[in-house]
């Protein structure tokens, strides 16, 4: 196994690192970090955390501001190293989110753009094999050298081509967030992800927040999918019902008779709980309430990003989604303060955020000009 303090001085030197991971996500709680692969100088290596070797070198280099983190849809890997390394990243390029600013989609995968921007072909034979497994195979090997071989000069093309539209600042702002990727959840907070959570009444929300903070924590400590203690359904069912006993428990779908059996007393715990703790008003963090009319404006919205983002040359998904743009509308029709999202801040905002709002305040008009691209005009 190569030397991480060895390939930690060559990344230092060369004042950069492309580094890739491969994990095991099933059957757990977090994925099991498997592999890192390392691209340092002229080294490539392939590190076998179950195998067992110390990353203290390499964590400190991906903390180093000084020495730029090259990934690819690197999310959960900053996530992963962040948790097994207990570390920090400062300095992240990511070849993904950078492409989307070069004119390639905003979910473009590392081998198609290899191919688009490098021209090189690399086969993905090993993508779905046991990477838990040992020994690894040759053909695994392979595979996972390749995924950080060509990451550099990847990285230096379309940096390159950034450069020369003046796009480059707006990629690495982008980036930030990807430094910041943890999956560290909090079990007072998961309960605001199930679903049709936003129509229980109050006490339901009280008591939905307690038997999902229960069952996040009982997955943690058996490290086991949080799906496999009990299924989002059945969290909100009980919440609803909230039973009393163990025969009323077993009336839910999705309580089967082993989980009466195990985790019965656990769960009507949980639900007692939430029957005492204060109950949840509607709030921050709730599904948007819109109105009929909001729909053609929520459209008109999407026309103008759609047309800005043409214009220039980025991926529309890295300017809004709906999600953006529904807080935006709403506050419009009723005046009240701008939402925090991000097509209201920093490149978004100077690209399209202001004329937005002024589309929505009455401002701005939208129509159709030669070619059949859409002409914004003042209203």
């Amino acid at each position: 196994m190569a030397d991480p303090a060895r390939l930690a001085e060559l990344a230092r030197e060369g004042g950069r690192l492309g580094i890739d991971t491969e994990f095991m996500p099933e059957g757990r709680y977090r994925p099991l970090l498997c592999l890192v692969q390392v691209a340092a100088g002229d080294e490539i290596a392939v590190l076998d955390p179950l195998e067992g070797f110390d990353p203290a070198p390499l964590a400190g280099v991906l903390a180093d501001p000084e020495v730029e983190v090259l990934l690819h849809a690197g999310r959960q890997d900053v996530a992963i190293l962040r948790r097994e390394w207990d570390t920090t990243f400062t300095n992240v390029f990511d070849t993904q989110i950078a492409a989307g600013f070069a004119g390639f989609s905003a979910q473009a995968g590392y081998n198609g753009l290899l191919h688009d921007v490098l021209k090189i072909r690399l086969p993905k034979t090993a993508s779905f094999t046991r990477w838990d497994a040992r020994p690894l195979t040759e053909e695994q090997l392979r595979y996972a050298e390749g995924d950080v071989e060509h990451l550099v000069a990847l990285a230096d093309e379309i940096g390159a081509r950034l450069e020369a539209r003046g796009r480059l600042e707006w990629a690495r702002e982008e980036c930030l967030a990807i430094a910041e990727a943890t999956d560290e959840r909090d079990p007072e907070e998961v309960w605001r992800r199930l679903p049709r959570v936003s129509g229980l009444d109050p006490r339901d929300r009280a008591v939905a927040r307690e038997l999902a903070a229960w069952r996040e924590r009982t997955a943690a400590a058996e490290d086991r999918p949080v799906g496999s203690v009990l299924r989002d359904p059945t969290v909100v069912e009980l919440a609803k019902r909230k039973p009393a006993g163990r025969r009323e428990l077993a009336q839910i779908r999705g309580v089967n008779p082993d989980a009466v059996r195990r985790r019965g007393p656990d769960i009507l715990l949980a639900i007692e709980r939430g029957r005492e703790a204060e109950p949840i008003r509607a709030g921050e963090g709730d599904r948007l309430a819109l109105d009929a009319v909001d729909g053609p404006a929520i459209a008109l919205a999407e026309s103008l990003v759609r047309s800005r983002a043409q214009d220039a040359g980025l991926a529309y998904e890295l300017i809004a989604a709906r999600a953006d743009l529904a807080p935006i509308v709403v506050a419009a029709r009723r005046g009240t303060p701008e939402p925090d999202v991000r097509t209201l801040r920093g490149w978004r905002r100077a690209l399209v955020g202001e004329e937005l709002l002024e589309l929505l305040a009455g401002r701005r008009t939208l129509g159709v000009g030669e070619g059949g691209r859409v002409r914004v005009s003042e209203g």
